[in-house]
């Protein structure tokens, strides 16, 4: 049986408990400058209507006795990985999905800690008792119904999804619950009537992968209550990114690329930690309307050097046409690497030598920062 764990408002429950005079209270975590966004929400702002990633303006509407406090998200690293810790206590297989969840498969571990019902119990009592927070946990055949049953009784809820009541389960599960089925996706399903993921087995594999691509062949395995993915260990890390919503919207490119130049840096430093190289670099913008853009750019080599990665970057946006003014800007690396892979280099490869000098600059400077403090040098502008 696979376990489902999830933090209860993650970030909001530390808060509470770091700052006891917080408990009870309605706590939104994020930055109170009414231009950015919430991180989370405590359980009691939750009735008011508050909700993650909901704009600060709205949420002080909603709830406007909230205490507002700014993240602090090497604390909340902290935490998370003390946590993990407790669940490798129980089974050597757990896969970290984020900062506040993860999977747990405790097939083989019964002689040890007994039943899945029960080590369940163990855990929520270790967390409760070690870091004083809450967290809720489901238990089935597999990752995808462990997951929505974690998100059954919460907060501090557990539920158990036993084999021989799959089938049931799946009859009557809201097709809005599966991962992946959104606005778009909904209204296609709609269309056919498919209200249950039970739903979805009136119409054949081909038809639905005709209707929604790849998404269609997976829906359809759900809906039988397959999903053959595994618990995997320290699942590597698939992109790394930084993003800051402004103060004011802007649209001064020369002024966005300053905020470029700084999360380039923070992404850059990110990969060398994580011994990664990133072949891709991708702008991200929201403008004034909430709408989303995203450019991306391939790298001719994969690269960890921050100078490399803010000239993809500040490309992107030269290469955009702004149009209307710009109210978040980010910087995102993917397509990852082992910082090892090699580097192809000749004596006509500028750019790649180029490269090789900015990698070596930006080790020289993360051993300064981390025996001096992150304000003891910086690039000229």
């Amino acid at each position: 049986m696979i376990l489902h764990i999830d933090m209860d408002a993650f970030f909001a429950s530390v808060e509470q408990r770091d700052r006891p005079e917080l408990k009870g209270k309605c706590v939104i975590v994020g930055r109170d400058s009414g231009r950015g966004v919430v991180a989370a929400a405590s359980y009691e702002a939750r009735k008011f209507g508050v909700r993650s990633a909901m704009p600060i303006f709205q949420a002080k509407k909603l709830c406007p006795q909230a205490v507002f406090v700014t993240p602090r998200i090497k604390r909340y690293a902290e935490v998370s990985r003390r946590i993990m810790g407790i669940l490798s206590d129980f089974s050597p297989l757990v896969e970290a999905v984020s900062i506040d969840e993860a999977f747990v498969d405790v097939a083989g571990c019964e002689r040890l800690h007994g039943s899945p019902d029960r080590i369940a119990r163990m855990i929520k009592n270790r967390i409760r008792q070690d870091m004083g927070l809450s967290c809720s946990i489901g238990i089935a055949p597999n990752k995808f119904l462990a997951k929505i049953a974690s998100d059954l009784n919460k907060p501090d809820g557990l539920y158990v999804l036993p084999t021989e009541k799959v089938e049931e389960f799946i009859k009557a599960l809201p097709i809005e619950k599966v991962p992946g089925v959104g606005a778009q996706t909904g209204q296609v399903l709609a269309a056919l009537s498919i209200v249950y993921l039970g739903d979805v087995r009136r119409y054949r594999e081909s038809f639905l992968v005709e209707r929604l691509g790849k998404f269609g062949r997976r829906l359809f395995s759900l809906s039988s209550g397959v999903d053959s993915s595994r618990v995997t260990p320290h699942a590597p890390t698939k992109s790394i990114s930084s993003e800051h919503t402004l103060s004011r919207d802007a649209e001064d490119k020369t002024a966005l690329k300053a905020y470029l130049k700084s999360q380039a840096e923070e992404v850059g430093r990110q990969l060398r930690k994580e011994t990664l190289r990133a072949r891709t670099v991708t702008l991200k913008l929201k403008d004034s309307d909430f709408k989303q853009i995203t450019r991306s750019m391939t790298l001719p080599v994969p690269t960890q050097s921050s100078e490399t990665i803010y000239k993809a970057a500040s490309s992107l946006l030269e290469a955009y046409d702004l149009g209307k003014r710009i109210r978040l800007v980010g910087v995102g690396a993917s397509g990852l690497v082992p910082g090892e892979t090699p580097v192809q280099q000749s004596l006509f490869d500028g750019p790649t030598r180029r490269d090789a000098t900015w990698e070596k600059i930006d080790k020289t400077m993360d051993n300064i920062t981390s025996k001096f403090g992150p304000d003891s040098i910086h690039k000229g502008g």
